[in-house]
């Protein structure tokens, strides 16, 4: 089992889980069915978050204890957080401005935006992974967002892995607006993808946020991959940008919500560790050492990670060696009834 959810504790991890999935899928349609909801969820709460970081920064400087003690600034203070949450939000009001032709949203040379803020959201993570192999290799280290992390080959491996994922997508000029403007859509961007691009970024949460991948690595992977193969196809990378964004504004408002203090003590009843933690707990745990470590399906899911990436890019690269394309300027899974049953929504 990748996480500790047994025990007296169980039932509120599971439900908690399915709570966070069933609420972004839901935020998610908010978000994209309207031109209101859109600009609520991607505009005006942001802003309004934006002045509520800025506030919690400057009393963070000036030594204030109502900023200093807030659960942002102890959980969730890391340039990886903020980074994440932002290009997050620049990639969900570039795919608005696309699929509502929005200024220079319905300019050809704008297509590839959606490949290159897909690309540095995946460069983010593989920076966070890298970094962690560094402080912490084959040893527990404490980041600055007080979460203890484990460091090793597992990291490379899946650094590695995020590298390839981003050559893993394909026809990157080939984004278009849906026949109702409810969707931004990438036809090429099939089942093929999403898959590698899951176990990637789950293993990258697994890795690098271990005390989050509970909700961060499965719900939050799930919601946008269930509306892209059930109801919404063509759409998913606009729905992991919605989800991720969704998620990250609420993550680093109420960080409490998914926390295990490094004293041991839960922090809430939701919160659920993976099996990095041994025991389940974090007895033991000191900077350098490795008591309680088990990193084994850490390495597992990242060596998953690069071997689904390698096998995805190489049959791309087949593909277009066979048909004598650039896979990055034309659609490679034409065949596919995924790329079918997308292709069909474009206005």
């Amino acid at each position: 089992m990748l996480f500790h959810v047994y025990g007296e504790m169980a039932i509120y991890q599971w439900v908690a889980m399915f709570a966070v999935l069933g609420g972004l899928i839901l935020l998610n349609e908010f978000a994209r069915k309207t031109k209101l909801g859109g600009c609520i969820t991607m505009f005006a709460v942001p802003a309004l978050l934006t002045i509520y970081f800025v506030t919690l920064q400057i009393g963070n400087s000036m030594g204030l204890e109502w900023a200093v003690k807030n659960q942002t600034i102890v959980y969730m203070n890391g340039w990886f957080h903020y980074a994440k949450l932002y290009a997050a939000l620049t990639g969900c009001i570039g795919f608005m401005m696309i699929k509502y032709g929005w200024g220079i949203g319905k300019q050809h040379w704008f297509k590839p935006f959606p490949f290159i803020i897909v690309a540095i959201n995946i460069l983010i993570a593989v920076a966070s992974d890298f970094e962690t192999a560094i402080k912490g290799w084959n040893c527990w280290f404490l980041s600055n967002e007080d979460v203890w992390l484990y460091g090793g080959w597992h990291n490379v491996m899946n650094g590695i892995a995020g590298i390839l994922n981003i050559f893993c997508m394909t026809a990157w000029w080939s984004v278009y607006s849906s026949k109702d403007k409810t969707d931004m859509l990438w036809p090429d961007m099939t089942w093929v993808y999403i898959v590698v691009y899951d176990v990637w970024n789950f293993a990258y949460t697994y890795n690098c946020l271990p005390t989050h991948s509970w909700f961060c690595g499965i719900a939050l992977l799930l919601a946008p991959t269930i509306a892209a193969v059930c109801w919404n196809k063509g759409g998913w990378i606009q729905n992991r940008a919605n989800t991720l964004a969704i998620w990250c504004m609420f993550a680093q408002v109420y960080p409490l919500f998914q926390i295990t203090s490094t004293d041991g003590t839960v922090a809430s009843k939701w919160a659920t560790l993976p099996t990095l933690y041994a025991d389940g707990t974090l007895n033991g745990i000191v900077e350098g050492g490795s008591a309680n470590a088990d990193p084994t399906a850490m390495t597992v899911v990242s060596a998953c990670a690069l071997i689904v990436n390698i096998i995805a890019l190489s049959y791309i690269i087949y593909q277009a060696k066979k048909r004598h394309i650039n896979p990055y300027k034309e659609d490679v899974f034409v065949n596919q009834k995924y790329y079918k049953d997308a292709a069909a929504r474009m206005a």
